[in-house]
């Protein structure tokens, strides 16, 4: 690094962005180069290699033009460099593309975090989520609403076009599995289904409302993932069997699930007491090594996603329109800042796990970022005299500034969940009166709510209720196989005068519609494993 770094004479020179030039190094970036057939066919003073560095200092540096950000890549230089002109720096970019970006995003992205890390997994799971990010202005130009279209709001079209970003994300670093974005028209779901194939065997998906149709969930599952992700309030799912805690087993999609509905009652320093109602759908089916209570608290730690967005839209932005006016310079840029956030994140990660039992989400992500950018300019840890010396320096520099400055444990804290845009609908949105600035939550009180064995769940069931009955009983009986002249006896109906072939009957059609197996002549079982076989595995 340190050749291509301070030779005199040397083209590459600006080819660096600081200490993270060790995450990226100049090998990669040629190698990528070279994959997508973005390398010069010539020597030029401004090669390709260092126009992908130039890319990813314009994220580190949105603020600044890209004069000004050519100025900070040189500024530690002793070499003699080319001053190039502003339309000297468009060619460049435009002359590497979008190819050798999105390459080294996918090189980079993925889990970051050692299984031993506090905070990353749940059990034998890795916890992920994803969501999507509507929030991401771009200038106003022709070429780019030929693309993204504009917002429609209801005082009139939005001021600028927005870019729909979608992420995987791991939970416990907000490191980036993968990533995926476009027009907003195109919808949170269809991009969700994009990333799906990201999903392993060893992963636990949390993701919010949006994400809860039939095909996406049978998609999640068929990459062998599991998942918790909260349902619409419109679902009304089959209760098959009732499990101790008040969860019950059901069957949407051809998929054997458990549903939890739960009540979340947050109690203030202030007095206040704030909550709602959550409905979640989960395929971890047995109620003793997942209590419901648990699997509720577990899936606050979707919202890490939102602080991903955080770091993306309001630390590394600040909040400003991006640069580019055309689609293909936006793909670019948002592939550079993609990858420029994945970078910071492994350090940050490699700085923590440093300090057993350090939580990564003590890291501050605008700490790194200063860090960072004072490392471009003063060329710290990108030559041989920067090098580790000593215990501290295996972190870096932008590491030791992270562990210097770690951020308190978490506190529990509610505001209200409002837009601080004047034009907004929900600038005074506030259905259940939260306060507006962050409160101190001094308890939380979870309830889980056991389902109405009503007809109000199951449009099919007959009007006495007789399939909840049934759905009890085998339950009781640890869903073991049983007669129709037992189930006769335990609902009591031969005193009613019901005959046995009318029970069986109905048991009959069950068993046609897939709620019941049929393992004997007149014996079923449900269709679901049985909720009380001990588990497996940790």
């Amino acid at each position: 690094m340190a050749q291509s770094v301070m030779r005199a004479t040397d083209v590459f020179a600006p080819g660096h962005i600081g200490e993270l030039t060790q995450v990226i190094p100049p090998e990669l970036v040629d190698a990528v180069l070279d994959e997508t057939g973005a390398r010069e066919r010539r020597l030029r003073s401004l090669p390709s290699r260092v126009g992908v560095y130039f890319v990813l200092a314009l994220g580190l540096f949105e603020h600044l033009g890209a004069g000004m950000v050519w100025g900070k890549l040189v500024a530690g230089l002793a070499a003699v460099v080319p001053r190039p002109s502003e339309k000297a720096l468009r060619d460049l970019r435009r002359r590497v593309g979008v190819a050798p970006l999105k390459r080294l995003f996918d090189v980079l992205a993925g889990p970051l975090a050692q299984p031993s890390t506090p905070g990353v997994r749940y059990r034998r799971w890795r916890t992920v989520a994803f969501d999507g990010c509507g929030s991401l202005n771009v200038p106003d130009h022709e070429r780019n609403r030929s693309w993204l279209g504009r917002t429609e709001r209801r005082h009139g079209p939005a001021g600028y076009p927005r870019i729909m970003l979608m992420t995987l994300c791991e939970t416990g670093t907000r490191g980036l599995i993968a990533a995926d974005f476009g027009p907003a028209t195109k919808g949170e779901a269809d991009y969700a289904h994009d990333l799906v194939g990201h999903l392993s065997s060893d992963m636990l998906l949390l993701a919010d409302r949006a994400f809860d149709s039939n095909e996406l969930l049978a998609d999640i599952a068929a990459q062998g993932a599991q998942f918790l992700i909260r349902a619409t309030s419109v679902r009304r799912p089959p209760v098959l069997a009732l499990l101790p805690g008040g969860s019950y087993l059901t069957r949407i999609a051809g998929l054997s699930l458990r549903m939890i509905e739960a009540e979340i009652r947050s109690r203030t320093a202030d007095g206040g007491d704030f909550g709602g109602t959550y409905r979640l759908l989960t395929t971890l089916t047995d109620h003793r090594t997942d209590p419901a209570d648990h699997l509720v608290r577990l899936y606050h730690e979707r919202w890490e996603i939102e602080i991903t967005y955080l770091a993306l839209r309001h630390t590394l932005l600040k909040g400003r329109v991006l640069r580019s006016k055309d689609p293909v310079g936006l793909e670019q840029e948002m592939w550079g800042l993609l990858t420029l956030y994945q970078a910071l994140r492994s350090v940050m990660v490699t700085a923590v796990e440093t300090t057993p039992g350090c939580d990564p989400d003590r890291a501050g992500f605008t700490v790194a970022l200063e860090a960072a950018r004072d490392a471009i300019v003063s060329l710290i840890g990108t030559t041989s005299a920067s090098g580790p010396s000593n215990g501290s320096d295996l972190v870096g520099h932008i590491g030791a500034r992270v562990l210097q400055a770690l951020l308190p444990r978490r506190r529990m804290r509610l505001s209200a969940r409002i837009v601080k845009c004047g034009t907004s609908r929900y600038n005074i949105w506030n259905r259940d009166g939260r306060p507006r600035g962050s409160t101190p939550i001094t308890g939380i009180a979870i309830t889980v709510h056991p389902p109405s064995l009503s007809s109000a769940h199951d449009p099919d069931q007959a009007p006495t209720g007789r399939w909840g009955r049934v759905c009890q009983i085998l339950a009781a009986n640890s869903n073991k196989a049983m007669h129709a002249r037992d189930i006769t006896l335990r609902l009591d109906l031969a005193n009613s005068g019901l005959p046995l072939s009318r029970l069986n009957a109905q048991l009959c059609y069950w068993a046609r519609n897939g709620r019941l197996i049929r393992t004997a002549p007149s014996t079923y079982k449900i269709t679901f494993p049985d909720p009380l076989t001990p588990a497996t595995g940790p």
